[in-house]
């Protein structure tokens, strides 16, 4: 028979294991009904005043690049932020959809010491293109935004340790809208293109897309996988374009027509070549060029009275730039209700316009006008560790 003393060692060492089970049991059981880590979203935006929500405020440029005064955003947030409408922008929708905030511009100031970097940043610059040249010295070209935003992605790191700044920027989607500005800068011959000029038409496309692929690779680098893209709208149908035909009745111009055609072709096949070669890019292309021309030839199926004319500006179309009274021409008519028109200003979209393409884009079908395995909706469920 086990003396006193063994028996109560023995019955304390039982009781200690039971408790430490019971205790560990416990511990899986509540670990269990935690909630799994939220997956983060933040979206990082490059291009030109269809994405820009203000960063030319901050710049030392003229009024041609700026929106910072009335009528620009009357309607949605009652006062002028830099946006080229008279409220929202695509990028503004694709962030309500994200549930995410607004996406502040990265030359804001503040917004660093703020936090606001989580969700992403907006680098987009109006009347940047992929070509340095294009404005240059107004604008933010492509170049200086990617340098940008590799100051955000070193702060991410720093602020959030680097496998968790690794996920925030492979979970992260980069959205582009670039081209544009490129095209028209030649087409009006504008100062710094001289030797650009010189260039055919292809050969002009091929710098493009080159310098925009520069762009996209170096994001990848830096741990960038899911990328967005809109293509370029028909440049020869915008208002301001249509008064440069005024000899066939303010039709199309042919030359932008084909200018953005050609980019559209070489655009598309350079993200299909692209995700070929960088393992696990994922990418978006929004078909913005004829999404948006079927709201210029038929308006009213689209809830609009006007696809053609601008709501602020003037001359035929409402197609001279001058919105507000601060640019070059200081004349200018406003339209009562932006809501019925396509066109905000002779070169960009109402709110109601950006809506509904926004719309497109976070829901489009493969056979809609959204390109690519994956629309925008689908692009922010990826998940990569």
């Amino acid at each position: 028979m086990a003396r006193p003393s063994s028996l109560c060692s023995y019955f304390f060492t039982v009781v200690t294991f039971l408790l430490v089970v019971l205790i560990s049991t416990t511990c899986e059981a509540d670990q269990s009904k935690l909630p799994k880590k939220k997956h983060v979203a933040s979206m990082f935006i490059f291009g030109d005043s269809i994405l820009d929500a203000g960063n030319n405020n901050y710049i030392n440029t003229t009024t041609l690049d700026q929106a910072n005064f009335w009528p620009y955003g009357e309607t949605f947030f009652k006062y002028p932020t830099g946006r080229f409408s008279d409220g929202r922008l695509v990028s503004d929708f694709m962030a309500e959809y994200a549930n995410l905030p607004l996406i502040p511009p990265f030359l804001q100031p503040g917004i660093i010491n703020r936090g606001n970097y989580y969700s992403g940043v907006n680098f987009a610059s109006a009347g940047a293109g992929a070509l340095v040249e294009t404005f240059q010295g107004d604008v933010i070209s492509l170049k200086t935004q990617l340098s940008y935003y590799k100051k955000v992605e070193s702060w991410l790191r720093e602020k959030l340790g680097n496998d968790e700044g690794r996920m925030r920027i492979s979970r992260g989607v980069y959205l582009f809208s670039i081209g544009s500005n490129d095209y028209y800068a030649k087409i009006l011959l504008t100062k710094g293109f001289t030797i650009l000029n010189s260039f055919s038409e292809s050969n002009h496309v091929g710098m493009v897309i080159g310098n925009l692929t520069t762009v996209i690779k170096e994001i990848y680098k830096t741990g960038g996988r899911k990328f967005a893209f809109m293509n370029v709208p028909d440049l020869g149908c915008l208002p301001v374009m249509r008064i440069m035909n005024a000899e066939k009745n303010g039709s199309c111009l042919e030359k932008a027509t084909s200018l953005a055609k050609l980019h559209n072709e070489a655009l598309s096949k350079q993200l299909f070549d692209i995700q070929k070669h960088l393992k696990g890019f994922k990418y978006s292309l929004f078909d913005l060029n004829s999404s948006l021309r079927k709201r210029i030839n038929h308006p009213f199926k689209y809830g609009f009275k006007e696809g053609k004319a601008a709501c602020c500006g003037t001359g035929q179309f409402r197609g001279v730039l001058s919105c507000g009274g601060k640019r070059p021409v200081k004349e200018f008519e406003l339209c009562e209700n932006p809501n019925e028109y396509v066109y905000w200003d002779s070169i960009h979209l109402t709110e109601m316009a950006n809506k509904q393409l926004a719309r497109e884009m976070w829901n489009g079908a493969r056979n809609s006008h959204v390109f690519g395995p994956y629309n925008l909706k689908k692009l922010f469920q990826i998940r990569y560790v």
